[in-house]
């Protein structure tokens, strides 16, 4: 429990950091809304006007507040895997594919929503699979709509990185393409709002975290190459 509310309150106050530009598009629209609503409630109702331009600014706020692009220093060894997302692990656990584990993290509308490269390695391919939108920490969740990044490190083990929609996220974006080479920790994509984040691993790999951690993209090491 403490942990949690440590892990909480590192996240809501600890964000003074840069915003990604979707966030401050969103920002911008909000505040212009904001400024139109006083102009003409001002003229029915001051109370109104201070009312709504209230709630726009906080939404805003809100908005800067959960697209923050934080700056984090990867600093890992060769055989460690890191945590492509920042949230609550769910489950780790072999689903399809019996030659990987697959972990799963829940982000909630606290967690930084931008995902990370687990590994070091080359994107082989990107696909995009439309989907419904059911809860992100839902079972179903894995009939959502997905994005799937897969990185084949220099050693020839595959990672595929699952980017999941949710009930309020709608829009998933990929910062790669096939054919390109990424760092451990390099930004990889987006979600926005409450969504999911699957980690597929070779089975070979030693799972160091466990069910109901908090982890950090680029920061938490969760398992290690064999």
């Amino acid at each position: 429990m403490i942990k949690d509310l440590i892990y909480t309150l590192k996240n809501v106050f600890g964000w003074v950091t840069t915003v990604h530009p979707i966030g401050k598009k969103f920002a911008r629209r909000l505040l212009m809304i904001a400024a139109i609503s006083v102009l003409f409630l001002y003229l029915i109702s001051n109370c109104w006007a201070w009312f709504f331009l209230k709630l726009f600014v906080l939404l805003a706020i809100f908005t800067a507040f959960f697209f923050r692009n934080p700056e984090r220093k990867t600093r890992i060894n060769a055989d460690e895997i890191i945590s492509p997302a920042d949230g609550k692990i769910l489950s780790i656990k072999t689903e399809g594919d019996k030659d990987k584990i697959v972990i799963r993290i829940f982000l909630s509308i606290f967690d930084v929503h931008i995902q990370r490269s687990p590994v070091k390695g080359k994107i082989t391919d990107t696909k995009y699979i439309p989907g419904s939108f059911l809860f992100a920490n839902n079972k179903g969740a894995d009939k959502n709509e997905r994005n799937i990044t897969k990185i084949l490190t220099t050693n020839k083990k595959e990672f595929i990185v699952e980017q999941i929609t949710g009930a309020i996220a709608r829009r998933i974006e990929c910062f790669v393409k096939p054919k390109e080479t990424v760092e451990a920790g390099q930004r990889i994509g987006i979600i926005y709002f409450g969504s999911q984040v699957a980690l597929h691993v070779p089975k070979s790999v030693k799972i160091i975290c466990k069910e109901g951690q908090k982890v950090e993209g680029g920061l938490t090491t969760i398992g290690l190459l064999k």
